[in-house]
């Protein structure tokens, strides 16, 4: 599966905004850490908090109601065994894969026309259509789980002794995207422990004016 290069517009965005040098900023992501580089498409990417008091949020996640079924909102606990974590969490990840952690992948598991609209930097689109176990092309899913989550096969049988941990996320509290593929891995036996669940998604994640990428035109 191959993924174009991406560029940080809403970073480019807040540097324009910010009237003080990057080291000095009025927005931090905590007290201590104003910013952080990963590494999305082959570049460096800086994670940063929009510097502009004026911004408001995305439109695209702007909306209150979304009818149910299928935009429900989901559980704190999605699953026993796998951990829901925060924007925090996520960024550690993101950090360790870009700094060579091949045992790490954070995948957004939108499709396609929710990913044009934006990203998190650093992270990996593997739509959720395509590994829906039970559902999409048992091929397609097979190579997923063998060349991206490090799944083997072992005589017709999958072994998940090196299996990556794998940091899923999609639109937010009422997408269900994620969630559909988190219960479809544990279904095949993928460990718990190794699978954490972004619940806040792009809506949380927006919502704190943290960097997005948009694909290249």
């Amino acid at each position: 599966m191959k993924f174009r290069p991406l560029i940080a517009v809403s970073t480019l965005f807040a540097m324009l905004a910010m009237p003080m040098a990057a080291s000095a900023l009025d927005v931090n992501i905590t007290a201590d850490q104003p910013s952080v580089d990963v590494m999305h498409g082959g570049k460096k990417v800086t994670i940063m908090r929009n510097q502009d008091p004026n911004r408001t949020i995305n439109p695209d996640f702007a909306k209150t109601s979304r009818k149910c079924p299928p935009f429900c909102v989901q559980p704190g606990e999605l699953a026993p065994g796998v951990e829901t974590i925060g924007e925090l969490e996520t960024i550690q990840y993101l950090k360790k894969m870009s700094g060579g952690d091949k045992s790490i992948l954070v995948i957004d598991s939108r499709t396609p026309d929710w990913v044009e609209k934006g990203t998190i930097p650093g992270a990996v689109n593997i739509p959720w259509d395509q590994l829906n176990i039970g559902h999409s092309d048992p091929i397609t899913v097979q190579e997923i789980l063998e060349k991206q989550f490090g799944v083997r096969n072992q005589d017709g049988f999958n072994m998940f002794d090196n299996a990556k941990t794998v940091v899923m996320f999609c639109n937010g509290p009422w997408c269900g995207q994620s969630p559909t593929n988190i219960r479809g891995l544990l279904k095949i036996g993928y460990p718990a422990h190794k699978i954490k669940w972004y619940r806040g998604g792009m809506q949380d994640w927006e919502a704190l004016g943290l960097t997005t990428v948009k694909p290249v035109l």
